[in-house]
């Protein structure tokens, strides 16, 4: 799964920044290539929650391999994009359902002990970031052979392609009994541990039935049951969490949203230098996905308390580079700030899948991605408004937002830790 995250950012990563440079090519406007790009938004917004939830009820194998075939067919068809036209309907698959990683790490969640989960995903994270390093300097590469562009395309489908072979490649029907024979020969060790007997009982229960009956349901009935589980997620009383990740969202965007241009205007500092600095901050992030178990056994795996310090950490640097007088406390900031975020990603979505159950982990997590959508469609808006009153603006208001989700978790404080003692309990 981690060799599969890795390929999936690495083959989009050669992609995505070549796109506008190819839809410009085709003759579009600026603001056709931009309504596009809104489209393909809008389209993952609302279908992130519908797949996530679809993942619960057929299983993650059919789901993972049906997202990763139909976004292999996006970037195929994207390939042989030669009008607008083309170019649009080639983002439909993969505006619909490129949720390979939202599915990927529902699966993770559901093989690793909640204990373990931030570990996993931080390592899982890490993987992805290194394809995300890597990809566009590939593509930069490719695209400049002739026609690079389109053979760029197809060697993305085709990483598509193996990736569905490794999933295909998974021992499903031996995974459960593994992680049962894991734990009994491991007790004591530090390795990964499996779930306690009963919830690994329910969950091949509740898997197998899902594999054998609910993927051969009529359309009608998966349709019904996906909208009866989202309308469950809505009543329940993780509006909080949710809040604050679109706020914590919503600030990092802030943050990264003119971060060259206000470096240029504030300091006088040419674009390469900002682009070197923000490849500096993603390798930094890489390295702090891997140091989140030494931190998590330091707060002895209080998800809670890691993602309030973290937050609080973030919202601090981002206020030092709003204030910052040189260039230096800049990248003192970025490197700091590239240790927050991360894990602070990692802890909300442990906390979300704590707090909300297992049972509907794709669910929770596909809820999660809108929300982050929501926020990547609302951050350049206020960003733009911002930025007509000072270069500053647009992190001085990401400030006032991370300090709002602070206080929403500073009130909510007793419910995270009843819910994190009762984890601790259990294992």
């Amino acid at each position: 799964l981690f060799l599969s995250s890795f390929q999936d950012l690495f083959g989009v990563s050669m992609v995505v920044p070549l796109m506008n440079l190819h839809i410009k090519s085709l003759g579009a406007s600026h603001t056709v290539a931009g309504i596009i790009g809104s489209l393909y938004g809008i389209m993952q917004l609302f279908s992130s929650t519908f797949v996530g939830c679809w993942s619960d009820i057929v299983g993650r194998r059919y789901s993972l391999l049906a997202c990763i075939l139909l976004s292999a067919l996006g970037y195929f068809l994207l390939g042989t994009s030669t009008t607008v036209l083309l170019f649009a309907i080639s983002r439909v698959p993969v505006g619909i359902f490129k949720h390979t990683l939202s599915i990927s790490k529902a699966l993770l969640s559901d093989l690793v002990s909640e204990r373990d989960r931030p570990l996993v995903m931080g390592r899982f994270n890490a993987a992805s970031s290194v394809g995300f390093i890597l990809g566009p300097v590939v593509g930069g590469y490719l695209t400049e052979l002739e026609d690079g562009f389109y053979l760029t395309s197809f060697i993305c489908a085709s990483i598509f392609l193996l990736n569905a072979g490794l999933v295909w490649m998974l021992p499903w029907s031996e995974e459960n009994t593994g992680n049962r024979e894991h734990q009994r020969d491991n007790k004591g060790t530090d390795s990964f541990s499996a779930k306690p007997n009963s919830d690994l009982h329910l969950k091949s229960a509740n898997n197998g039935a899902m594999a054998s009956d609910s993927l051969f349901w009529s359309p009608w009935i998966q349709v019904t049951t996906v909208l009866k589980r989202i309308k469950g997620i809505a009543c329940s009383d993780l509006w909080d969490i949710f809040l604050v990740r679109l706020l914590m969202s919503v600030a990092i965007l802030l943050y990264y949203s003119n971060f060259s241009l206000a470096l240029e205007e504030r300091f006088g500092v040419k674009p390469l230098f900002s682009g070197y600095l923000m490849s500096y901050s993603s390798a930094l992030g890489v390295l702090a996905g891997c140091l989140l178990g030494p931190i998590t056994r330091f707060y002895q795996h209080n998800t809670y308390r890691i993602l309030l310090h973290s937050s609080t950490l973030t919202c601090t640097l981002i206020l030092l580079y709003a204030s910052a007088l040189n260039i230096w406390m800049v990248i003192l900031s970025s490197t700091f700030l590239a240790f927050s975020t991360t894990i602070g990603r990692t802890c909300i979505i442990d906390l979300e899948l704590t707090v909300g159950g297992n049972e509907a982990s794709g669910t929770l997590l596909g809820v999660g991605q809108s929300v982050t959508s929501v926020g990547r469609i609302v951050a350049p808006l206020l960003s733009g408004i911002a930025q007509e009153f000072t270069p500053c603006g647009p992190p001085s208001l990401g400030v006032g937002l991370a300090l709002v989700a602070i206080l929403i978790m500073n009130a909510n404080k007793q419910k995270y830790c009843s819910y994190g003692n009762v984890k601790l309990k259990n294992q």
